[in-house]
């Protein structure tokens, strides 16, 4: 059950932010807005790490190096969503971004990547991706 709010909250806090942070780049840029996008969330990382963190950078070491490249996947992130917010506006911009992450977590699971556990990519997950792409084609064109 926890899962299930914590992805909700998720949603909900990705559309918002992706919602502010395009409104924000329209004022004062899009790297600039990134930048302190990036650098709040940092420092309210560090504090939350400080008060709360119990895990130890010390085994760093043993991860897989691919692993890091979380930060710069943010920045890719933000980016990529300001700008199809900017030119396709939250609901068809959102609603596109749900299928890309659906799709793409399928072929992870599907494939086991990144050590996850293999979970089969069946027939009714790709209809159910069809069935969201014809809905945002209606939702979008149809309005």
């Amino acid at each position: 059950m926890m899962g299930i709010i914590y992805s909700i909250i998720s949603g909900i806090a990705m559309t918002l932010q992706g919602v502010f942070n395009t409104r924000l780049g329209d004022k004062i840029g899009m790297w600039e807005t990134n930048t302190l996008v990036q650098g709040t969330g940092f420092i309210i990382t560090i504090i939350i790490w400080m008060l709360a963190g119990n895990g130890n950078f010390k085994n760093i070491k043993n991860v897989n190096k691919l692993y890091l490249l979380g930060g710069a996947l943010g920045v890719i992130i933000i980016y990529t969503v300001m700008k199809g917010i900017g030119s396709l506006g939250p609901t068809c911009a959102i609603g596109i971004i749900l299928v890309s992450q659906l799709t793409s977590a399928g072929i992870v699971d599907a494939f086991g990547f990144f050590d996850s556990q293999v979970i089969k990519f069946s027939a009714n997950k790709i209809i159910g991706i069809i069935i969201m792409l014809i809905g945002i084609i209606i939702f979008k064109y149809k309005s």
